[in-house]
């Protein structure tokens, strides 16, 4: 989930009341997000890089919030704000509308060319007027810019949003894309004209910048940007022109955003900055396609979208599947805490559901249905047995066999309280090599073709980064924190017709402020009577010292069980725990339980 950082004192000026730290707890969990950390940037600073660091960094406290994936309207201060405020019923539910420019003239225009067709085709665009700029406000802009880069632009691949001074360019505006060679401009917060060529020379070895040259790097044409006097806003996805660059003084801001999806360009991106930062105004602009000379203005297209998206369904399909019991008009009230306009329709319990462009999560009535659930509040719905009984057989295993080995190993859990784990069985390549101080190469890893995130590139190769990582977002839990989990693991295989095979193992970890090496030792032990194995070098299992980069040197032991070798346990290594983000010691044990099945 993201997670926005927001100062506490801004926030809590701008919902109007101050909380404690418990109390706000309490309010995000109502509204269905999680605080999920109280630091200020000297403390991160000096978890991070030491105390010498962070001398003289600001102790101003901040609230590190974990926003739903799908809730883009939440990742900036002022989107969190309004949906609390709605949320408490301090502040309308907005309704946003499409005007006409102010002083009554024609709307600016963004004249798309064919060529732009081969690197980046879409491209849209808005004004936003009126704005006045504090230094905090002027951050969130910025900072939400470049979550929604790094989220649903996936890294500017999709879409690139750039933003501009109105008052210093003048439009109709183009958009076309040339040689490099023959683009020519000053770039943001630089002295003097690049040519592209240069530019991408130069940004090779700036950390932020060199990750979106690969984009267009190896393109004919590079997408760019003019206004009507031939100043360059921008050349996306890389860099904006230094002309044009928004400050604190900034009224009147031009807003372009290119994308090879049409479909995200339109939902999100331009639409939720305009609606984030006006007052319930959007001002619009015409679009030309010169091969077709056809105009179309975007919101129309978005008032098309919002009349789409206005939902209509019975109070009594919520209640049934909530759980409550509570008349229409009182989920019409419910919804609309959640920004959720809506009304009884006067026939029956129908309730007329209006969803603005910012909710681009809702797209079915089962997420209505989810928002009136968070508003009834989760913890007020009476608990009662359902009516009718569904009885659902998962059938994980082919073999009885296989089912009776594994109720065999679950039987450890009780004595020994760990606690069983599910974990989603796609991870990152970092997982399952760097964190754990291995080589890509060596892990055997199925790798996904066409990953649509970095969290998602392989096919897990081991259980312990899915332990560890579910460790790291409980390590606020008491202590000791004991966890297991049996399941598979997919490794390559040549000898197989898929090139692959599925390999079932156990993995169990202990963390605590002691390693407790004796207590997974103990773990071992107790699995192995549960399965039926003697301790014995031959026809039994035994462990002998072994080195493994995972684990602490001289604190590792491969098993071994009717002299094969099936696993390792031990302490882990220092670097791995810091990896995961963890700071106490932590013991493992990883086994493969095909032998027993």
């Amino acid at each position: 989930m993201p997670t926005v950082s927001v100062k506490r004192d801004l926030l809590f000026e701008a919902l109007g009341q101050k909380y404690t730290d418990e109390e706000f707890d309490e309010l995000c969990f109502e509204f269905g997000l999680e605080l999920d950390e109280i630091t200020s940037e000297k403390d991160i600073i000096s978890r991070e890089q030491g105390d010498e660091k962070a001398e003289g960094a600001s102790d101003v406290v901040l609230y590190k919030i974990d926003v739903p994936a799908n809730r883009y309207d939440l990742l900036c201060l002022e989107g969190l704000v309004r949906g609390l405020q709605v949320f408490k019923e301090k502040l309308e539910a907005p309704r946003y509308k499409r005007v006409s420019p102010a002083d009554g003239g024609e709307p600016q225009r963004l004249v798309i060319t064919d060529e732009t067709a081969s690197v980046r085709p879409h491209a849209v665009a808005a004004v936003l007027r009126n704005i006045t700029f504090t230094q905090e406000r002027y951050e969130s802009f910025i900072e939400l810019q470049e979550k929604l880069h790094q989220n649903i632009c996936r890294k500017r691949t999709l879409v690139a949003i750039g933003t501009h001074d109105l008052d210093t360019i003048s439009g109709p505006f183009t958009y076309t894309a040339k040689p490099p060679g023959d683009i020519r401009f000053k770039p943001l917060n630089q002295s003097k004209e690049y040519t592209a060529t240069e530019l991408m020379s130069l940004y090779k070895t700036d950390g932020h910048l060199r990750h979106y040259l690969h984009i267009i790097e190896n393109e004919p044409l590079y997408p760019i940007i003019y206004d009507s006097n031939g100043i360059v806003l921008s050349m996306p996805p890389v860099i904006n022109g230094d002309h044009s660059k928004i400050s604190l003084n900034t009224k009147n801001i031009f807003i372009e955003c290119t994308a090879t999806d049409l479909t995200k360009v339109n939902r999100f991106t331009v639409i939720l900055i305009l609606l984030l930062f006006c007052n319930n105004t959007i001002y619009t602009l015409q679009f030309k396609r010169l091969e077709s000379v056809r105009f179309f203005i975007f919101f129309k297209e978005m008032n098309t979208f919002s009349e789409r998206m206005t939902e209509t369904l019975s109070g009594d399909f919520i209640n049934k599947r909530v759980g409550i019991n509570e008349s229409a008009e009182s989920i019409a009230q419910l919804l609309t805490r959640m920004c959720l306009r809506s009304e009884v329709s006067g026939e029956g319990d129908l309730i007329q559901v209006e969803i603005p462009p910012t909710r681009a999560d809702v797209i079915h009535a089962c997420d209505i249905m989810e928002d009136a659930a968070i508003a009834y509040g989760f913890n007020n719905i009476f608990r009662s047995t359902p009516r009718t009984y569904i009885y659902i057989y998962i059938y994980i295993y082919i073999h009885a066999s296989i089912e009776k080995t594994k109720r065999s190993i679950l039987k450890f859990k009780n004595p020994y309280q760990f606690i069983k784990t599910k974990i989603i069985d796609i991870c990152s390549e970092e997982d399952i090599a760097d964190k754990l101080r291995k080589n890509i190469a060596e892990t055997r890893a199925v790798h996904i073709s066409n990953p649509k995130t970095a969290e998602f590139q392989v096919a897990r190769t081991c259980l312990l980064p899915g332990l560890l990582k579910t460790l790291a977002a409980n390590r606020k839990m008491p202590l000791p924190l004991k966890l297991f989990e049996i399941s598979d693991v997919v490794l390559k295989d040549e000898t197989k017709d898929v090139g692959a095979r599925n390999n079932r193992r156990l993995c169990a970890v202990y963390y605590n402020k002691s390693p407790g090496f004796e207590v997974i030792h103990g773990l071992l032990d107790r699995v192995m009577q549960l399965l039926d194995v003697k301790p014995g070098r031959n026809q039994g299992y035994h462990i002998q010292a072994a080195e493994d980069s995972t684990f602490f040197p001289g604190r590792c032991a491969e098993i071994f069980s009717c002299g094969k070798s099936i696993g390792h346990l031990g302490v882990l290594h220092p670097d791995v725990i810091s990896r995961f983000e963890l700071t106490m010691p932590c013991s493992a044990i990883d086994i493969d339980i095909e032998p027993f099945l």
